[in-house]
Order: C-alpha cells, then sequence, then structure tokens
C-alpha cells in the first residue's frame, strides 16, 4: 500500500497509525524537549483541533500564536497549493530574485509603520529567515554593528540590555542571556555582551546603561514569561532613553505582534515606533516558516551587504507565498479589530470566574492574549484537566494558564472556553 491509499483510506490525518504507535515512534526516535500532553492531533481547521477518536479541541494556545488566522485558513492553503502545482513553490537560491519574495517584502515593508524614524523617512527594509529565534539574532547583529559603526563601541565590547523573565528562542546567543536557568545549563560557554534588568523597571535600564550599550531588546509584552502586560509608560520610557543615549531599541513581537494583542503591532498600545522589530509564527499563517527583521533602510544598509548575513531558506518562495496571503487575511478580515472585541469579551467572562475562584491570583492581557495565574503556581494541572476537557491550554513560567486562541474565534467558542474554564477554576 502506498502512503497515498495510507492517507485516503485514513479519510483524515496523515496515516493509519494508532495512537499508541505515534507516542512509542516519537519516544523512540525523537529527542525529549518538549513537555507534552497527551494528544494525537490528526487535523486542524480554525480553531479546532480533531483527534483520530473524532474528538475535537479548541485550540488556546494557536502555536504561540502562529496560528492567528485560524488553522489551515483556505486562503492561505490556496496560495500554498497554487505555488505547488504551478511549480513556483521550490527554493531558489539567493544569488537570483523571485517574484514571490519582492511582492512580500513590499507587503510586510509598507505594513510595519516607518522604523526608526529619527534616521529618516526612508522606508523599511526587511531581512527574511526561518524561525522567529534567527530573527531575533539577526536583531542582534543590527545592534552590535550599530554600536561599532555608529556610536564607535570597539568591536567585541558591544552590550545589549535585556529583561528579566524574558523569552526570545533557544540558540546559544540568546539562550545566554535567558533567565530561565533550564535553558542555560549545561551549554556554555555563552555569549556575553548581555545586561539583564527587571521588566518594567525603567530606572534600572538607565542604571544599567553604559558607553558600550548599544541597544535593548524588549518583549512589549511577555509571553513564556508569564502573560505579563508592562507598566503603562514603560515602552515610551525606553524610546526617551534610547532617543537620549542613541541607542537601537528592538521589539520582540514574534507572539505578540500581527494582531494578536488587539493591534497589528503590540507596540501601538503606547503610540511608540522602535528602530526595529522581530517578526514571525503569524507570519505565514502557522503554513511554513518564516520570520524577519525590518528596521529603516538606512540602517539596514548600514549592517548588511553581500556576505555578511544568508539563509538557504530564509524568504524562500513558499513561504513568501504563504506569508502574502496570511497578511491579507490579518488585513482583509480585520483580525487585530476582532482580537481586541473577541478578547474583551472573553477577558471579562475570565475575570467574573475568577472571582468566584479561590485558585485564580489575577487575569492579565490584551486582545486574545490572556493569562491566567493560579496561587498554586501549577498551571499545567489545570491544563491537563482543560485537556480532557476539549480544551488545549498550556502554562505559561509553570504559574500562569495560557489563553490565547486564534483570532478568528467566535462568541460560541467564547462560551465554550468560560464554561470550561468554570468547572476547572472554580471549587
Amino acid at each position: 500500500m502506498t502512503n497515498i491509499d495510507t492517507i485516503k483510506k485514513a479519510g483524515h490525518g496523515f496515516s493509519t497509525l494508532a495512537d499508541s504507535q505515534i507516542y512509542d515512534y516519537e519516544t523512540n526516535f525523537v529527542a525529549s524537549h518538549y513537555g507534552r500532553q497527551k494528544l494525537v492531533v490528526r487535523n486542524a481547521e480554525g480553531v479546532w483541533l480533531h483527534s483520530q477518536d473524532g474528538n475535537k479541541y479548541l485550540d488556546c494556545l494557536a502555536a504561540y500564536s502562529a496560528a492567528n488566522q485560524g488553522h489551515c485558513h483556505p486562503k492561505i492553503v490556496k496560495a500554498l497549493v497554487d505555488a505547488l502545482q504551478n511549480n513556483y513553490a521550490s527554493v531558489i537560491s539567493n544569488v537570483v530574485y523571485t517574484d514571490s519574495m519582492a511582492a512580500f517584502a513590499k507587503k510586510l515593508a509598507e505594513l510595519v509603520p516607518q522604523m526608526g524614524p529619527r534616521f529618516g523617512q526612508n522606508g523599511n527594509k526587511i531581512l527574511p529567515k526561518n524561525g522567529g529565534v534567527e530573527s531575533v539574532e539577526t536583531a542582534i547583529k543590527m545592534m552590535r554593528y550599530y554600536g561599532w559603526k555608529t556610536k564607535g563601541i570597539a568591536d567585541g565590547k558591544q552590550e545589549i540590555i535585556v529583561f528579566s523573565n524574558n523569552f526570545h528562542g533557544r540558540m546559544i546567543t540568546v539562550v545566554s542571556f535567558a533567565d530561565t536557568p533550564r535553558y542555560k545549563e549545561g551549554f556554555g560557554p555563552l555569549t556575553p555582551g548581555f545586561v539583564t534588568v527587571d521588566y518594567g523597571n525603567l530606572d534600572a535600564v538607565e542604571k544599567a546603561i553604559t558607553p558600550n550599550t548599544c541597544g535593548i531588546l524588549v518583549e512589549p509584552a511577555q509571553g513564556e514569561g508569564g502573560m505579563f502586560i508592562p507598566p503603562e509608560g514603560f515602552l515610551k520610557g525606553l524610546r526617551e532613553l534610547s532617543d537620549k543615549n542613541d541607542l537601537m531599541l528592538v521589539f520582540d513581537e514574534i507572539q505578540v505582534g500581527l494582531g494578536r494583542t488587539g493591534k497589528m503591532f503590540c507596540f501601538e498600545h503606547e503610540n511608540v515606533i522602535p528602530d526595529g522589530i522581530v517578526l514571525g509564527k503569524a507570519l505565514s499563517g502557522g503554513l511554513a516558516p518564516l520570520s524577519c527583521f525590518v528596521t529603516n533602510k538606512e540602517l539596514m544598509d548600514m549592517a548588511f551587504q553581500p556576505g555578511s548575513d544568508g539563509s538557504t531558506f530564509g524568504g524562500f518562495p513558499l513561504a513568501c507565498v504563504a506569508g502574502n496571503a496570511a497578511l491579507d487575511v490579518i488585513v482583509e478580515e480585520k483580525l487585530a479589530e476582532r482580537s481586541a472585541e473577541m478578547g474583551a469579551i472573553l477577558k471579562k467572562r475570565i475575570e467574573e470566574i475568577a472571582a468566584k475562584s479561590s485558585h485564580v491570583k489575577e487575569v492579565r492581557g490584551r486582545g486574545l492574549f490572556i493569562g491566567i495565574e493560579v496561587h498554586s503556581g501549577d498551571a499545567m494541572s489545570f491544563c491537563r484537566t482543560l485537556l480532557g476537557m476539549g480544551i488545549l491550554a498550556n502554562d505559561s513560567h509553570g504559574h500562569t494558564i495560557r489563553v490565547s486562541p486564534p483570532l478568528v474565534l467566535e462568541n460560541e467558542h467564547i462560551d465554550y472556553i468560560a464554561e470550561r474554564l468554570e468547572k476547572v477554576l472554580v471549587d
């Protein structure tokens, strides 16, 4: 029986493998680098995940915001199918040009507000990569180069200010300044050049600035760190300190951008413009690896010339086709506005549940980016119970239940989530 025959016979999912076989195969052949919940997802559509036994689960993770547009959005799927069937999806060497990359670059560069306006109204340029962490490291390269080229900091002495409870990925340079020990223990030698201060503390930032400081890297809302929203005025204060000290201010919006918090970009809540932004996950609707660092043309051209960077699959045609369609979906379906509207309703329902619960310490968030911190510090125990009730959720930093479903959420889905949260959280 061919693989295609197997798929057809199954009628759903990729194969007819039993769940028990899948658990066995992954245990034996895949690194155990994730804590897993006991669920095999066979297919996904909209806000729903489906298992082989016919059960469905409302996805309250959206793959950490990768599926903002909903799983397998038909417009993005069609774009990818057309690309594959018409032979313009294959990876092409970056020594030549592709129309899909050009179209995507223009669309994204013009969607993002002018980055680093103090460097001129030059427009934006993008540098595409695959996973978000690659674009974080691109941003680090940019900040360090700026410090060396423009500020005259000796190469190798550049310092970047980062924040407690940060999460920017798990490559060596990034885990070097992670605030969570298990992300970096045993992986040394670690990369120097980072100074960590308390998230939300402007005084600590100001004290940490030295003649070698070249930039500030910050999440305008923290996802993995515990679903934290910074104090009002924090981002504005970072902008002022950056301008005063000639620092590059870069926002990592991989999890919180592209509509997630009720604005197209999270920094818009404070009307603050960074010098650069890192985007990923929802950039392709969750259907192809795609991330980008976006900054002012002047800065991008200063730091990156042939040989200074590169990526075989960064911005490859299939990913850019997905990106073009994914951005269209966010804009045309007004998903940022939808996130603000549905998020306000859902958060209010959760706050009403929290008022009756002895388990809930705090509810926080914006748009469809909501965290429920529990007194016990063991959010995962609640998430496991929710899985048995048809909701996929996960913990954030151990103590907080993360509620961040696809932005295509409907009122009926809010009822579904709230009813189950109440059963789990109210004694």
